[in-house]
This record gives structure tokens, C-alpha cells and sequence, in this order.
């Protein structure tokens, strides 16, 4: 059985809203963004606040951490917020294309409650100009 699409987050960010911080062992990152989601399960936008902290220690792995907050509506009609954490690790301290995250999930959706916040989950992250798109999925 395949995993099941459960929406897209189409990242949007400006290069110059990023913080950095170059150190002798290693490096961190602070990339606010916003965008929009579309799927099966739910249709929004993320809300002011996202944002993906990167770091790279001394071995040269990087650890993303993105969170961010939904608004929109479930799949059946119902007004919602979705609060996801997304993470991901990379060796060679840069990402490639698509890179896998472990995405967990919040949600006062009570139809998307039993969807969301039950199970395993994964992340695919996948260039896009001005950002990258993020799908999710459940593990069936």
C-alpha cells in the first residue's frame, strides 16, 4: 500500500529575513517563511511565526527544525488551525533534493484529529522558486 498525500505546504521566503551565525564549530540558522497548503485533507496558509531553524555541528551534520502554524479549513469545510513540527537531518552540512523529514502534528480539527494525530508520518522536501515544497504524508 502506498503512503497517503495528505497536503502540500508551498514554502515562500525572502533571503534577506534569514539570521545566521557562523561559529568555529559549527553554524546556526533562522529562516522565517510563510505559503500556502493544498491537499486532501486541508487547505490554508501558514501563519505569521514559521520558521525553519537550522544548525550544523562540528561533524558537518545539519538538523532542521521547522514549525509553523496552519490556518484554513479541514475536508469538511470546518474553519481549523494545524501546528507542525518537521525535522530533518543531513550529512555534509547541505540539503539535497528531496530531502525526508519526520513531520508530528496538532490539530483543533476534530475531523482531522484522528488523522493527524495518530500514526506515522513523513516529510519530502523539494525545490521551488522563492522556496521549497514540503509533502506530507502518512504512512499506510
Amino acid at each position: 500500500m502506498a503512503d497517503r498525500l495528505l497536503f502540500e505546504v508551498a514554502v515562500e521566503m525572502d533571503r534577506k529575513d534569514i539570521s545566521m551565525l557562523k561559529a568555529q564549530h559549527g553554524e546556526a540558522a533562522i529562516l522565517p517563511f510563510g505559503g500556502t497548503v493544498s491537499g486532501e485533507v486541508f487547505n490554508g496558509r501558514v501563519l505569521p511565526g514559521g520558521a525553519d531553524v537550522q544548525t550544523v555541528d562540528a561533524s558537518g551534520v545539519r538538523h532542521m527544525c521547522a514549525r509553523y502554524m496552519l490556518e484554513g479549513e479541514d475536508f469538511t469545510g470546518a474553519k481549523c488551525r494545524v501546528f507542525i513540527e518537521n525535522n530533518g537531518w543531513f550529512s555534509g552540512g547541505t540539503a539535497s533534493f528531496p530531502f525526508k523529514t519526520v513531520p508530528t502534528f496538532l490539530t483543533d480539527s476534530e475531523a482531522l484529529s484522528p488523522i493527524l494525530c495518530a500514526g506515522f508520518f513523513r516529510g519530502e522536501g523539494h525545490p521551488r522558486e522563492g522556496g521549497v515544497l514540503i509533502k506530507l504524508f502518512k504512512i499506510e
